[in-house]
């Protein structure tokens, strides 16, 4: 019998990739996924790809996952923080939604409004130290995708000096999974087929997020909707603060990481390149004619962006190899 592990709002497209890969880790048994209107209904009932899981989706009620040893909680921001609250103390919870990530009350209430539920700790163990702060944790907040992508690229260049933490600037392009399952005219297929689209301009919530996890003052974050299903490839420019070689201050900080890799010089991301996989390829410059620093993220935004980060974080937390059950290698084409 391994870990007990529950997934509450495991319908959606997060909650489907953490059910694939806790059925192929070696350590955690699926014994709870949970849903709201799919309640009732079999998983491979809306996950197809999951032929072969023979398991219903319960109610996401709190009696539901109290007896796991773990729970992720891939549910909508906003409705994760009652839940985790009316489980045991006993039972360790990592929340891939948004309710715990932040620090600040008046961010949480400027970007997503209600009430701030509280920080727990904050899950991208790349950070320094934050590996061992998620190991000792029981609660965690797994980080929002484009925030990964976007810090894995700028936290260390703003800590080492390279860049200024004000007048960074983001344009990054996700595929349509990270706008969830729930039917919305604009993702249907003839509305994003052969289209780029920006959205959420200046205000996008995942930018104080960014702000508290780099360190950086002022970030201007343009998102765009791209015509594929999953990935996000994040273009991070700053002004340097020094002569430091920006590839060569993320090569230094992630020569002992799993999962994010500075690629060869010459070599850029893009994103098929992570799919499937718990990676973040990086490559950085500074452009000849603004001197501005130019770092590009590629990451799989349900992956190291959600269900393969919040699965590192679990690892961490139950005493594992973090690299256990998930993929440093991408499937293309």
């Amino acid at each position: 019998m391994g870990i007990r592990v529950a997934v509450a709002g495991a319908s959606g497209y997060a909650g489907g990739e953490l059910l694939r890969l806790i059925a192929g880790h070696p350590e955690l048994d699926l014994v709870t996924a949970t849903a709201h209107s799919q309640a009732g209904a079999p998983v491979t009932a809306v996950h197809p790809q999951l032929t072969g899981l023979d398991l219903v989706f319960a109610a996401t009620e709190p009696a539901a996952l109290a007896d796991a040893d773990l729970v992720f909680l891939a549910l909508p921001h906003g409705e994760s923080a009652a839940l985790a609250a009316a489980l045991p103390e006993s039972v360790r919870v990592v929340d891939l939604g948004a309710d715990h990530r932040l620090r600040d009350a008046a961010a949480w209430s400027r970007y997503y409004g209600g009430e701030h539920a509280g920080a727990w700790v904050y899950g991208l163990p790349e950070l320094p130290g934050q590996r061992a702060r998620v190991a000792a944790a029981t609660r965690v907040a797994n980080t929002g995708c484009y925030a990964a992508a976007i810090t894995l690229a700028l936290a260390p260049l703003v800590a080492a000096g390279a860049v200024a933490p004000a007048d960074v600037v983001v344009v990054a392009a996700s595929g349509t999974s990270g706008a969830g399952r729930a039917a919305k005219a604009h993702l249907l297929g003839s509305e994003v087929m052969g289209d780029l689209s920006p959205y959420k301009v200046g205000a996008h919530q995942h930018v104080p997020e960014i702000k508290q996890a780099t360190g950086a003052t002022s970030l201007s974050l343009t998102p765009v909707l791209a015509p594929m299903p999953r990935g996000i490839l994040a273009t991070v420019t700053a002004v340097p603060a020094g002569d430091a070689d920006p590839r060569a201050v993320l090569a230094a900080a992630y020569a002992d990481s799993a999962f994010v890799h500075v690629l060869p010089e010459g070599t850029w991301p893009h994103t098929a390149a992570t799919l499937g996989a718990n990676s973040c390829h990086l490559q950085a410059t500074v452009d000849v004619d603004s001197g501005r620093v130019i770092v590009v993220s590629a990451i799989d935004n349900l992956g190291k962006g959600a269900a393969g980060q919040a699965v590192q974080c679990a690892n961490l937390m139950l005493g594992l190899p973090e690299t256990t059950g998930l993929s440093t290698y991408g499937v293309t084409p």
